[in-house]
C-alpha cells in the first residue's frame, strides 16, 4: 500500500498544479473579458462626408484622446456616416441610441436632430458638434438659458459669420453689388444662414439673389438662373445640399468669370476665392474635449451648450486669374490669412509667402 501511495502522490500533485495554472489562466481571461467590456462605448454619428465634417470627427478623436480616452486603448469608437441620406440617418439613430452605447458624438443638425429624435426615452448620453445653432434644431435647447436642455445632452454650436464674409467680399469688391445665393429651403441651417446673409446684405446695400435647390443635382441649374439674372459673385453658406455641390457651383461661376466665397473652409482647395468660417479641427477637439468630460463622470444636466467660432480665413489667389470686376486681396489680407493658395501650392501661416502668390495678385489687380 505504501508503494501505491508513493506511486499516486507525485500524479496528485501534478493534477493539483494543472488545476492551480488553469484557474489563474482563466482569471487572467476572465478579467481581460472585464475590462474589455467595461471600456466606454462611443458612436460617432456624422450625416456626410465633407470636409468641415471630416475635420470636426477628426478633432473629436483628438479631444477624447487629450482627455485620456484613446480608441482601441481606453475607449471604442464605431463611426456612422449616413452620406448624406435622411432615412439612413434615421436607421443609424435608432441603432446608436438602442442602449449599447455610452455615448454618441453628432456631426451637423441633421444628425444632432435624428439621434434626439431616437433618444427620446434618454437611454444614451449624447454631445453634438458642427451645429449653426442648437436652439434653432427642434431639439430642446433654449435660446436664453445655455442650461436649458435636455438633461442627457449637451454640445457645442458654431454660427459661421456670414455678415463678416459679405463685409469681406465688398472690401475686396468695392464694386460688388449682386450676390447670389443657392440654398436649400428645408433646412434649419440654411433658413438661419439666409436670413443672416439677408440682413447683412441690406445693410451693406447688397442686392441678395437666392434659388432654391431640394438636393444636389439641382444646384447647377439654380446656379445658372443666377447667373442669369446678374450676380457678381456666389455665396455658399453651410447648406448640407450645396456644399455636396460645390464643384458645380464653382464650375457655374467660372464659366461666367466670377467668384465663389463660403463660410466653409477649405473649400478655396476647390476653387473657391475664400472661406472666412470656423477652423473645425479646434472646434471638434473642444467637442472631444466635452466628450471625455462626460465620459469621465461629467453630468451631462450641469454642463451649458456652449457657441464657439475660432475663425479661420482660407484665400485661393489662382481663383483671381480671369474674374470680371476688380477682384482684389490687399497684402494686409493676405498677412491675416491662415492658410492661402498660390500657383505653387498651398502655404499656411507662419510660412514664406512666396513669389508665386504675389505675382498672381498683381495680375489680378491689373485688370
Amino acid at each position: 500500500m505504501k508503494s501505491l501511495i508513493e506511486f499516486v502522490r507525485p500524479l496528485l500533485l501534478g493534477i493539483a498544479l494543472i488545476v492551480l495554472v488553469s484557474a489563474g489562466l482563466l482569471a487572467l481571461d476572465d478579467s481581460g473579458r472585464k475590462s474589455a467590456s467595461a471600456m466606454p462605448r462611443v458612436a460617432v454619428v456624422q450625416h456626410v462626408s465633407q470636409a468641415v465634417m471630416d475635420d470636426a470627427v477628426r478633432g473629436y478623436v483628438e479631444g477624447m484622446a487629450s482627455q485620456g480616452f484613446v480608441d482601441g486603448k481606453t475607449v471604442s469608437l464605431k463611426f456612422y456616416n449616413a452620406q448624406g441620406d435622411l432615412p439612413t440617418a434615421n436607421d443609424i439613430a435608432r441603432q446608436v441610441t438602442n442602449g449599447s452605447f455610452d455615448l454618441v458624438l453628432t456631426a451637423s443638425t441633421v444628425s444632432l436632430q435624428a439621434v434626439a429624435n431616437a433618444n427620446k426615452q434618454s437611454k444614451v448620453k449624447h454631445v453634438f458638434g458642427t451645429v449653426a445653432n442648437a436652439a434653432s434644431s427642434g431639439v430642446g435647447v433654449s435660446a436664453s438659458d445655455p442650461l436649458d436642455h435636455p438633461p442627457y445632452m449637451t454640445g457645442i454650436s458654431t454660427f459661421f459669420p456670414v455678415g463678416r464674409a459679405l463685409k469681406l467680399a465688398r472690401e475686396i469688391n468695392p464694386g460688388l453689388r449682386r450676390v447670389g445665393m443657392v440654398w436649400h429651403s428645408a433646412e434649419i441651417n440654411s433658413q438661419l444662414f439666409t436670413a443672416a446673409a439677408r440682413k447683412a446684405c441690406q445693410e451693406l446695400g447688397i442686392e441678395l439673389l437666392e434659388a432654391d435647390a431640394e438636393n444636389s443635382s439641382a444646384v447647377g441649374m439654380a446656379a445658372k438662373s443666377l447667373v442669369a439674372r446678374g450676380v457678381d459673385a456666389f455665396l455658399v453658406t453651410g447648406d448640407q445640399v450645396v456644399m455636396v455641390a460645390i464643384d458645380t457651383m464653382v464650375s457655374v461661376a467660372r464659366a461666367d468669370r466670377i467668384p465663389v466665397f463660403t463660410i466653409i473652409p477649405p473649400n478655396v482647395r476647390k476653387g473657391t476665392l475664400f472661406d472666412l468660417g470656423a477652423n473645425y479641427v479646434e472646434v471638434g477637439h473642444d467637442v472631444g474635449v466635452l466628450a471625455g468630460q462626460v465620459l469621465a463622470g461629467s453630468d451631462t444636466a450641469k454642463t451649458p451648450v456652449s457657441n464657439h467660432v475660432p475663425e479661420s480665413l482660407s484665400l485661393n489667389l489662382t481663383a483671381l486669374k480671369g474674374l470680371r470686376g476688380n477682384w482684389q486681396i490687399p497684402p494686409e489680407l493676405l498677412a491675416s490669412a491662415d492658410r492661402w493658395i498660390d500657383e505653387a501650392g498651398e502655404h499656411r501661416k507662419g510660412g514664406a509667402l512666396t513669389a508665386p502668390a504675389a505675382s498672381a495678385a498683381a495680375s489680378a489687380a491689373s485688370r
